[in-house]
């Protein structure tokens, strides 16, 4: 299976000086890791949340957009993860990349300097024409919604 491969611009920030660019960490990986652009370490206390910069910004084509999303190792070890997950990054915003990021563990976290933080994917998007009608079409499901299914073993 072939990817695309998209060429999307990339603004260093003064303030990310001497940290790498967003990168790959393997060759199957389908996010670019993003990294702390702060200065000082961050203290993150259990239940309170911070914005940490990333240190770039994009210029991402039209029809694509960014997602942030957790690290995975963050989340499982020390209960850090992105409080508007997966926070978007629309194709017109040139600002810089921030992270919300979450401290859901139960010990005092601190960010670091060049720390990866989060991963971003660009995705394609798919864009609707809304079309207001008096009844939608029915379904085997209908308007069964929170837990209906019930539990895997049930």
């Amino acid at each position: 299976m072939t990817m695309t491969l998209i060429d999307v611009a990339v603004k260093k920030l003064p303030h990310a000086k001497n940290l790498p660019l967003p990168r790959y960490m393997t060759p199957g990986s389908s996010g670019l890791d993003l990294i702390a652009a702060i200065q000082n370490e961050i203290i993150l206390e259990p239940a309170h949340y911070k914005i940490i910069p990333s240190g770039i910004a994009l210029a991402i084509p039209s029809g694509y957009e960014g997602q942030v999303r957790p690290r995975s190792g963050l989340a499982a070890k020390h209960g850090l993860t992105i409080l508007n997950s997966p926070g978007t990054v629309d194709s017109d915003y040139r600002g810089e990349i921030k992270v919300i990021l979450i401290n859901l563990g139960t010990q005092t976290y601190a960010v670091k300097r060049g720390e990866r933080i989060a991963q971003l994917i660009i995705s394609q998007v798919s864009k609707v024409n809304l079309i207001e009608m008096d009844k939608l079409p029915d379904t085997m499901r209908g308007e069964e919604g929170f837990g209906h299914t019930g539990r895997f073993n049930e």
